[in-house]
């Protein structure tokens, strides 16, 4: 019982310190009109894709990145698993081909795209491995108006 409270405690502090990815694609635009953020949208292969995968563990999920993240972006992962206990459900699936034929029509992994609110693209970028997570903020920032 006397660990029960420290684990609860961080469990909550964790999840209170989590990146917000949206679940659907109308949730990540309606949140983004909310609050006048732009969207970044990551399309990825989580399973399969080494840069995808680098990206995710050495950008996108690192403590600058989620900070900063949580008040100036709007994330929403398009992923696109090949493994069968990876695979999505068949909307999210779909829809997640769908913004790949509007914004992905080449099939880039990883690609990142920045958009407003109104999904104008403001600019795309792939994955650069010496990056370092605040240069990657510049980068994305350097999109936005």
């Amino acid at each position: 019982m006397k660990y029960l409270l420290p684990i609860l405690f961080c469990f909550l502090f964790g999840s209170l310190q989590a990146q917000e990815w949206q679940e659907n694609f109308d949730d990540a635009l309606a949140l983004a009109n909310d609050e006048n953020k732009p969207i970044v949208l990551v399309f990825s292969g989580s399973d399969w894709c080494a840069p995808c995968i680098r990206l995710k563990r050495g950008i996108l999920e690192s403590e600058d990145f989620r900070e900063y993240a949580a008040s100036h972006y709007v994330l929403y992962n398009a992923d696109f698993p090949r493994k069968k206990k990876n695979q999505l459900s068949s909307d999210k699936l779909n829809s997640n081909k769908q913004l790949a034929e509007k914004y992905n029509p080449k099939g880039y992994f990883p690609l990142v795209v920045v958009m407003d609110k109104q999904e104008l693209v403001l600019g795309k970028i792939g994955f650069d491995k010496k990056a370092t997570p605040k240069e990657y903020i510049s980068l994305l920032n350097g999109f936005v108006r």
